[in-house]
């Protein structure tokens, strides 16, 4: 896999949010769960994790969606699409939805989570699966693992 050169610039269906991600990513992701499902009205939701620090809001001002929980989904006021998340406990990165990216050809996702709870026929071509998450102690290795596997960003 190859990625497209940083900064990477995004933003909502209607265009009131932007988005910048100016660091290279944590780890892609598809998850299954069936919340996931249900918030994006599809399979599963494609996510990019960003490290906090190369992450910015560049127009607008993103409302908190979803279940309102310790855990923060971010949407458009006006359109509502669902475009990051902070997850609880873990400031340190931010949850891309991966198509909120203007170009979002180069992503294919390395881990999918929640198997557990996907549709019989849905399938990824990521490289790891987990039932659940991920065990903590994994993280460390699976980061570098994606690192490897993704390569330096195009010229």
């Amino acid at each position: 896999m190859s990625m497209k050169r940083l900064p990477w610039e995004g933003g909502c269906r209607c265009g009131r949010v932007r988005i910048e991600v100016s660091a290279p990513p944590l780890v892609t992701m598809a998850c299954h769960c069936t919340g996931c499902q249900r918030m994006t009205a599809s399979t599963y939701s494609l996510s990019v994790a960003v490290p906090s620090e190369g992450f910015a809001v560049t127009k607008g001002d993103p409302v908190i969606g979803g279940l309102h929980g310790a855990t923060r989904h971010y949407f458009c006021p006006h359109c509502m699409s669902w475009m990051f998340t902070r997850p609880e406990g873990m400031d340190w990165f931010v949850n891309l939805r991966a198509t909120m990216l203007d170009d979002a050809s180069w992503y294919t996702p390395f881990i999918e989570t929640w198997t557990s709870e996907k549709l019989p026929w849905a399938t990824t071509p990521a490289v790891h699966s987990y039932e659940t998450i991920p065990a903590m102690e994994e993280y460390e290795d699976l980061l570098q693992e994606y690192a490897e596997w993704a390569g330096k960003p195009d010229s």
